[in-house]
């Protein structure tokens, strides 16, 4: 029985193996059914990608490198050519301090302070003599541009009693033909400002080439910076015209309230020490001068240069610092504003 039961385990071993029947004892034949065995599943990883293992993996590409954004250049900056100090346009209306409300008439002609000397005539061309000699010019306390202090020497000469009125103006059109810088460009120019009982006004809306034409006309030319300011606050330094305080009732300025120009030499109390009418308020008043440091001065303006002519004195808008006799103000040499007018000296 032992043999049988080794044989009979030998043939299911190699039925097993090779797939062939087997003899078993008893005569019987055995076929038994091969066992199949197919590929091993590959796994599926759940929520990753399916690989299939006989693929060579495919390199992945190269993580880009974010290119930088590129950053601006710096504007390149715009030099502007610095203006000078602003002057009332032709709406200018100064008002009274403390006024709340614009009267309804303003005074053409003001009544005018106690003085020896009577307002001019009309046309009147008097002209005073200024003595040789050192004045006081500048101030160290004031603005920078007015540094330094000094005493200068000047030689003799003559500057006009007043300022340049509508009816002399007028004269010297009549005589040449001449148009002024802002009536060439198209505009009205001082005659808009000529009305009827204004002839004895300072003329105005004329610009420094306008005023250096009327002088050669009469004979005579613009003064310097530098003698404007002895004619108006004489040798021993005084900060205004008549004096060291300020006293708006002597010259047409803002506080005045007269709101425009007033007749040439109306106030006589504001006269300076040589009885030169009008160097404080009424109208600025071109000079001959470039506005420029002054000599040994180390304070620079942006505006300094030889593209802007000094204008002294002050008009009817301004304050008490402006109508100093000392303050300088710039503006362009083709500039006409209704603040603005002249002088003439020999």
């Amino acid at each position: 029985m032992r043999k049988i039961f080794w044989a009979v385990l030998i043939a299911f071993i190699l039925i097993g193996l090779t797939g062939c029947e087997i003899e078993v004892p008893g005569g019987e034949f055995i076929t038994p059914t091969p066992v199949v065995r197919g590929p091993t599943p590959t796994p599926v990883i759940i929520g990753g990608p399916q690989i299939n293992p006989t693929d060579t993996p495919r390199p992945l590409p190269p993580t880009p490198t974010p290119r930088p954004s590129p950053t601006p250049p710096p504007p390149t900056p715009t030099l502007e050519e610095p203006t000078p100090t602003a002057q009332p346009q032709e709406t200018a209306t100064p008002a009274q301090p403390g006024a709340t409300e614009t009267p309804t008439s303003v005074p053409d002609t003001p009544t005018p302070a106690p003085t020896d000397t009577p307002p001019p005539q009309v046309g009147t061309t008097e002209m005073v003599p200024i003595p040789a000699g050192p004045f006081i010019r500048g101030s160290d306390t004031d603005d920078p541009d007015e540094t330094q202090q000094q005493q200068v020497d000047l030689p003799v000469y003559e500057i006009d009693l007043f300022e340049v009125t509508n009816a002399q103006f007028a004269n010297f059109v009549e005589a040449t033909g001449y148009q002024t810088d802002e009536e060439t460009g198209g505009g009205a120019g001082w005659r808009s400002f000529y009305a009827e009982g204004k002839d004895n006004h300072p003329v105005v809306k004329v610009s420094w080439n306008d005023a250096v034409a009327y002088c050669q006309w009469a004979g005579k030319r613009l003064p310097t910076e530098a003698e404007w300011e002895k004619a108006a606050r004489g040798t021993d330094g005084r900060v205004y015209p008549w004096g060291n305080d300020w006293a708006p009732e002597k010259a047409n300025v803002r506080g005045t309230g007269y709101r425009g120009t007033i007749p040439v030499g109306s106030l006589g109390a504001g006269a300076s020490p040589y009885g030169v009418f009008d160097m404080g308020g009424n109208v600025w008043e071109w000079t001959a001068d470039w506005y420029q440091a002054y000599p040994g001065s180390s304070y620079q303006d942006p505006y300094y240069g030889e593209r802007f002519r000094v204008t002294r004195g002050g008009g009817w808008f301004e304050e008490a610092d402006t109508v100093r006799a000392s303050n300088r103000n710039s503006t362009s040499p083709t500039a006409a504003n209704d603040d603005l007018g002249f002088r003439c000296a020999r």
